[in-house]
């Protein structure tokens, strides 16, 4: 975003499956290519297997160069897109309510499988106070101050929780990297 702001997390994923956010970057008023040093250089020196970003910034916008999505990828940024497939929003919500929920156990008592750490403000700022979409309760309000929330529904999205309670999601294969489809652009 550019007149809105822009949220990026950083997610780290145990062999239980737990995910981590243990970054954000959270800005506004920043074109792509500047947009993308930024987070190139939070991530210096890190091993970032991909990232996912709203399926918005592959859209052409009347101009003749490449899209948002597509100058961050020619930057070095690593992007899929989100996922926009119908009731993608509310199931990204869902995911959010089972990840957040307190179910699973160890030994020191139960605990949800979403940790967000403290230095990630807007994230924790924005969360709480997200009310829902009048029209779809099932959806939360996309004309309040959700730009954390989407990144944080994006990538919980991308490692959903197995629905079978076996530990690790079914899109975990450890052995398996990550080949895009579109070679150009890395996704």
């Amino acid at each position: 975003g550019y007149s809105s702001p822009a949220c990026v997390l950083w997610f780290a994923i145990d062999f239980d499956n737990n995910l981590y956010i243990y970054r954000e970057l959270y800005t506004k008023k920043v074109v792509a290519d500047i947009f993308a040093e930024q987070v190139l250089s939070l991530e210096y020196g890190e091993y970032i297997r991909y990232g996912v970003l709203d399926s918005s910034t592959w859209a052409k916008r009347g101009d003749v160069g490449p899209s948002i999505a597509e100058t961050m990828i020619t930057a070095g940024c690593r992007w899929r897109p989100s996922d926009r497939s119908p009731r993608s929003r509310v199931n990204g919500k869902l995911e959010i309510h089972k990840r957040l929920a307190v179910t699973k156990e160890n030994e020191h008592g139960k605990y949800p499988s979403l940790f967000v750490f403290e230095n990630c403000i807007n994230l924790i700022r924005t969360l709480p106070l997200l009310p829902c979409d009048k029209n779809n309760p099932e959806d939360v309000d996309t004309h309040t101050e959700d730009h954390a929330y989407d990144a944080l529904r994006y990538g919980c999205m991308s490692r959903p929780i197995n629905p079978h309670g076996t530990g690790l999601s079914s899109f975990d294969n450890h052995n398996k990297q990550y080949t895009p489809a579109d070679r150009m652009f890395g996704y």
